[in-house]
């Protein structure tokens, strides 16, 4: 897990600690909710990245491609 996540999560832990009143011994099951918050998150984050990516296809009929390449071209 990449260290910024790790801090995220533990920031999101600590948040719902102190939401439900500093209560001491919950502290793997507010782990646990706050992992799964961020992987929401993050999933949902990658999703909308994705959707707003169009693939690279192949050029349509009549279009080419050019390529240059050093000595290809010359003058004749």
């Amino acid at each position: 897990m990449k260290k910024s996540m790790h801090d995220e999560i533990a920031k999101v832990a600590h948040e719902l600690y102190e939401k439900e009143g500093s209560v001491h011994g919950n502290d793997l099951q507010d782990w646990f909710k706050a992992e799964t918050i961020v992987m929401e998150k993050h999933e949902r984050h990658a999703h909308e990245i994705e959707k707003r990516v169009e693939p690279i296809r192949k050029p349509s009929q009549g279009h080419r491609r050019t390529v240059k390449k050093e000595g290809f071209y010359k003058k004749g």
